[in-house]
């Protein structure tokens, strides 16, 4: 069976489709069959992005590797079981799809709680929570004290994320792999980002997931969307100098890949 790498949260603007395509690219330039699901069903960032490089690939005459996207198949209301939702049926036909042939299956979840996110979470073998740098965005995993910032409990998406475990749990399945992603680390305000990294060492010991950094924020991510390109495909497009930014930020993904620990993956990218 394919493995499932969901990346979820539910607030947006935390670098989830930018995470999905360099970890799904990446691991297709390894030589792996990568399938990959967008469930929001309106934005769509992450099928856009797939989408544009195919595109791009096609308008340059270029052979490099993309993941196989689908979007979620219709089903007619008269093909589902008596009190069978259909968000349930689309995901479990999409996945069923894609697992006849991919070694990983990643899938985006929307900046927001919906059905179809909370079943993609307890399918997930491997789960990616992208957050900003922020107490603002720490908010959506716990609660803190605002004197003493000391955690007090755990927040709606931890709960969530907990529910998709207890699932797991009574289906017989591994325990999900969880790891929070420490995205858009700013060079400045290390007074907070010390802050915010204790905070989540402080939690992740109570609610059970591993802590990675993420990615800088950086202008080259704006700038590979449209071209439905990635770091790792620079030089294949004819930058034959990278600069700073862009190295540091090909070790940065290195660095993600390896974090991840997923099964069968030797980091060479």
């Amino acid at each position: 069976m394919a493995h499932i790498i969901v990346v979820g949260n539910e607030k947006g603007g935390s670098g989830k489709s930018t995470t999905c395509m360099h970890v799904a690219t990446a691991l297709c330039r390894m030589g792996f069959k990568v399938g990959a699901l967008d469930l929001d069903l309106r934005q769509k960032s992450f099928g856009r992005y797939i989408e544009n490089r195919i595109a791009y690939l096609k308008k340059e005459g270029l052979n490099l590797p993309a993941p196989d996207y689908r979007d979620l198949p219709e089903v007619e209301s008269s093909a589902l079981e008596p009190g069978e939702n259909a968000y349930d049926r689309r995901l479990s036909a999409a996945v069923a799809a894609l697992e006849k042939d991919a070694d990983f299956i990643v899938i985006d979840c929307p900046g927001s709680h919906t059905r179809l996110s909370q079943v993609a979470h307890s399918l997930a073998d491997t789960l990616i929570t992208p957050m900003n740098d922020s107490f603002i965005d720490f908010d959506l995993l716990a609660r803190i004290d605002n004197e003493t910032n000391r955690v007090t409990g755990p927040s709606i998406y931890s709960e969530m994320v907990w529910s998709a475990r207890q699932l797991r749990a009574r289906a017989g399945l591994k325990p999900i792999d969880w790891i929070v992603l420490r995205n858009r680390l700013g060079a400045q305000q290390m007074h907070n980002k010390k802050k915010v990294g204790e905070a989540l060492e402080q939690l992740s010991k109570r609610i059970g997931f591993r802590v990675a950094p993420g990615f800088s924020e950086r202008v080259i991510f704006r700038e590979l969307f449209p071209r439905g390109l990635t770091l790792l495909d620079l030089r294949d497009v004819g930058v034959e100098h990278l600069n700073l930014s862009n190295v540091a930020a090909r070790q940065e993904l290195r660095d993600l890949v390896k974090a991840l620990d997923l099964p069968e993956v030797a980091v060479d990218i």
